[in-house]
């Protein structure tokens, strides 16, 4: 497939975790403290490779770094420091109360001088000069906005319009819930340390991260606990895709209902059925309205049709299945809310909740958690439907809401957004890495859900299930690549073909210390 589909993204050499600044600052500490590695080696190490990943991508003109107090402000000293050693042209302005005499330099003449001493055009045509731009200006530790020294450099820099490298983060993004509480440096290239920080990833601080590459600089290796997320990557989801034994056959490979669509919402329960089969079920019944059977059958007619109005039908149904996925398009009246309890007292069989099904268990005429105790349970809900589940609308950063929603009702969360991710109980919280802002087309949680289902019902947990579904429709939309014109039944389409592509994710940049890198947002 190498030439005909896009690069396979994000290119990670091993698990990847994202830390909370609060994380990085424990991790920082065990590689300092209980095994002795000097913080001036990760300094050190931080530094040179940040250059030598800006010199890849940036190999000609002059440098110039904005540089702030603490570990951030030094890692960007270091910077400079090795960049004029390899013969670049460097200059640094010091937005912070630092002497123009750091001993990081090592004696080299780096030029520095303080913001103090520019006035407006100073600034302009210091700026100006430069063919990229480093942001030391804040780091992990930061909290809330910019004060008003930092902010006014953070907006010349993104005046300029020139290629920024940011240091650890984007000065002026919240590490660890990715607000963006003032003015953020819009960077080009961010370069990570040892792990990524969380906030890099979710909205809106990932709009101003540009392409994240994550180094290694010498710290310890990861162990259990040092994170609460991990990245869904390529190597990932693909060490997870079910793999068909020889002698297989249908049922073997998973059975699916999919209960959706009241009348005239036929659509819905086709673009589940749809992604379920393309996503490697055996065998799929869809389980909707009588009204709607010549539709399912004309347009899908390897599915098994099932009249949802009919309990002994649906009963059989069900217990000839492995997972079903309930809610897309199925309405909120009593009949809606009777399929619903048929569902609650039938097989406990692992089962997907979406869309309508969620807006009844909203209403509390439908008790999530009592169901979700008696089965395995994915739930696949946006914003808007969580707010409405929840007591207290859903606030705060997408993982700390995934995560009190998978407390509250006792089930695996996908929550979707940008990116969308995946909490359980007792788990870390999977990551999407795959986001598109061309998926924000209506269907295309239909598809998600049938997607999901299809890995469910061949004996994934519900997180992983959520996580594949998850990977494999945006990765899928990529290959599309039909930009905002994307319609859910592309993504349907090459599913397949995202399934049979090969672990093997590529970076540009051949530097053997980069452990993850991952395309600006789209």
């Amino acid at each position: 497939m190498s030439g005909r589909y896009p690069a396979l993204r994000p290119y990670a050499r091993g698990e990847v975790i994202a830390m909370t600044a609060a994380e990085s600052v424990v991790f920082d500490q065990r590689a300092i403290e209980e095994l002795g590695v000097p913080q001036p080696v990760l300094m050190e190490n931080a530094g040179r490779s940040a250059a030598l990943v800006l010199d890849e991508l940036y190999p000609t003109g002059r440098i110039v770094g904005v540089i702030g107090t603490g570990n951030n402000g030094g890692d960007a000293l270091v910077m400079l420091r090795t960049l004029q050693t390899w013969g670049r042209d460097v200059y640094g302005v010091l937005v912070a109360d630092r002497t123009t005499e750091e001993q990081l330099l090592h004696d080299w003449p780096v030029p520095l001088t303080l913001d103090s001493d520019l006035d407006e055009e100073d600034w302009a045509g210091l700026l100006g000069s430069a063919a990229v731009l480093v942001d030391g200006v804040l780091g992990t530790g930061a909290d809330g906005a910019p004060r008003e020294r930092q902010t006014r450099a953070i907006e010349l820099m993104n005046r300029t319009g020139c290629p920024v490298v940011a240091v650890d983060v984007p000065s002026g993004i919240d590490p660890t819930t990715g607000s963006v509480p003032g003015v953020a440096v819009h960077a080009d290239v961010t370069v990570s340390f040892g792990a990524s920080k969380i906030g890099c990833l979710l909205q809106p601080a990932r709009s101003f991260v540009g392409r994240l590459v994550t180094v290694e600089i010498a710290f310890p290796p990861h162990r259990k606990g040092d994170s609460e997320a991990l990245v869904v990557t390529p190597a990932w989801a693909h060490a997870r895709v079910p793999i068909r034994t020889g002698d297989t056959h249908k049922k073997a490979v998973g059975s699916v209902s999919v209960v959706a669509g009241q009348i005239g919402m036929a659509g819905a329960a086709l673009l589940a059925g749809r992604a379920a089969f393309r996503s490697g079920v055996g065998l799929l019944r869809i389980c909707t309205a009588p009204e709607n059977r010549v539709i399912v059958q004309s347009e899908i007619p390897e599915a098994i049709w099932v009249d949802a109005s009919d309990p002994i039908a649906l009963g059989d149904a069900l217990e000839q299945s492995d997972a079903v996925a309930v809610g897309p398009g199925l309405g909120t009246d009593a009949a809606a809310l009777g399929v619903l309890e048929r569902i609650a007292h039938g097989p406990a069989i692992p089962t997907i909740l979406d869309a309508d099904a969620l807006n009844i268990a909203a209403t509390g005429s439908f008790d999530l958690a009592e169901f979700a105790a008696g089965r395995p349970v994915l739930i696949t809900p946006h914003r808007g439907e969580v707010s409405r589940l929840l007591s207290e609308a859903g606030k705060g950063d997408t993982p700390t809401i995934a995560r009190v929603t998978a407390a509250l009702f006792g089930c695996a969360v996908l929550l979707k957004g940008a990116p969308s991710v995946v909490a359980a109980l007792d788990c870390a919280v999977l990551i999407d890495s795959q986001t598109s802002t061309d998926l924000a087309v209506a269907g295309m949680g239909d598809a998600l859900t049938g997607a999901c289902a299809a890995f469910l019902a061949q004996g994934l947990s519900p997180q992983e299930a959520g996580a594949l579904g998850l990977f494999f429709t945006g990765r899928a939309a990529h290959i599309a690549g039909r930009g905002a014109g994307l319609v859910p039944s592309d993504v349907i389409r090459w599913i397949p073909e995202a399934l049979l592509e090969t672990t093997t994710a590529v970076s540009e940049l051949e530097l053997p210390f980069v452990i993850f890198d991952t395309d600006p947002l789209s």
